[in-house]
């Protein structure tokens, strides 16, 4: 069997790119699965080529399976079902936006995503998005490589805390740093990393500079096989989108140990559950974030009950776990 990942892939990135890896990866170990990844990135000259591309590149593929998200993300999926003819189509669907992208383009939406073979959501998050709109879905979470060589089982919490998140306006990283100021405050000896680039940076920098919030470390990209080192500096887990799925960097963060603190918001609830898995916070409160974070650090032992407890979560996020269930898909 041949497949062919479509999708807007960049090696060096997380997110999309890095499940498109992984999958490449995992597909590539089946004994009689040759996989290939098509990248539909590009400026607009270089996307109107790629439907004459794909198209002759697809004849030689036995299934296409794209991974796509809102907006211009969902341009993937558009790409292949407008080309791809007489092959089976299955769709991975990651937007955390979905809610306001299918309100806005409901027509588009359900053409496209009513015309695959399978539409695969990541969560009970965007499985109810799908409900509402009537279209076909299965539910299949992210995969994360289960390897406990990451893992450190902390003994005690210090205030050393990390967010792994773009730096763009939708995951809020301002939303941490003006917590940090207040834990500052009573924890002279927090530290914070904030891993990611994007361009709420600058300004994100100038607010630390400009209110002497020290021990602020920004780490800017990191390459995928590093965040497990930088995530094991830290004892604590941050964040604060105000929209988003199913982030692979709190299943990495669980991997590692570390304690989560993230936004109530979209398919985050269905991975972490407040109090025992992680803890859950309003979008966008800063003060609230604050609590927790020292409330972590000053309650030791049930912090670290609740870290372990979500490191345990990690096994229905294995290939092995997944496997059966995409591979029943692909067949005809």
């Amino acid at each position: 069997m041949k497949v062919l990942i479509v999708a807007n892939y960049n090696p060096s990135f997380g997110g999309i790119s890095a499940q498109v890896a992984l999958l490449h990866k995992f597909l590539n170990k089946e004994e009689n699965i040759k996989a290939d990844i098509y990248s539909t990135r590009g400026n607009f000259v270089a996307r109107l080529k790629m439907f004459w591309d794909l198209k002759k590149q697809a004849q030689s593929y036995d299934i296409i399976h794209v991974h796509c998200c809102s907006y211009l993300g969902f341009f993937p999926l558009a790409l292949a079902l407008q080309v791809v003819k007489n092959k089976k189509i299955i769709c991975t669907y990651h937007g955390g936006g979905a809610e306001r992208f299918f309100k806005k383009y409901s027509r588009l939406v359900k053409y496209y995503l009513n015309k695959t073979d399978t539409n695969i959501v990541l969560s009970g998050f965007l499985a109810k998005v799908f409900d509402c709109y009537n279209i076909k879905y299965s539910i299949m979470p992210n995969i994360l490589p289960y390897d406990d060589s990451h893992y450190f089982e902390r003994t005690i919490i210090q205030p050393r805390f990390i967010s792994l998140r773009s730096l763009q306006p939708l995951y809020n990283v301002e939303c941490i740093v003006r917590a940090f100021a207040i834990v500052k405050k009573q924890l002279p000896n927090a530290e914070l990393y904030i891993l990611g680039d994007g361009k709420c940076r600058i300004d994100l920098e100038n607010k630390v500079k400009n209110e002497q919030i020290n021990d602020v470390q920004f780490v800017g990209r990191v390459k995928n096989e590093e965040v497990y080192d930088y995530l094991n500096k830290a004892d604590i887990f941050l964040s604060t989108p105000n929209i988003d799925n199913q982030p692979v960097s709190v299943l990495e963060a669980f991997s590692c140990g570390l304690l989560v603190i993230s936004t109530r918001v979209g398919g985050i609830p269905y991975m972490v559950e407040h109090n025992r898995t992680g803890l859950l916070i309003e979008k966008n409160n800063y003060e609230q974030l604050a609590e927790q974070m020292i409330w972590a650090v000053t309650n030791p032992v049930k912090a670290i009950e609740i870290a372990k407890t979500g490191h345990k979560e990690l096994k229905k996020y294995k290939w092995e776990s997944i496997r059966s269930k995409l591979l029943e898909f692909y067949s005809y």
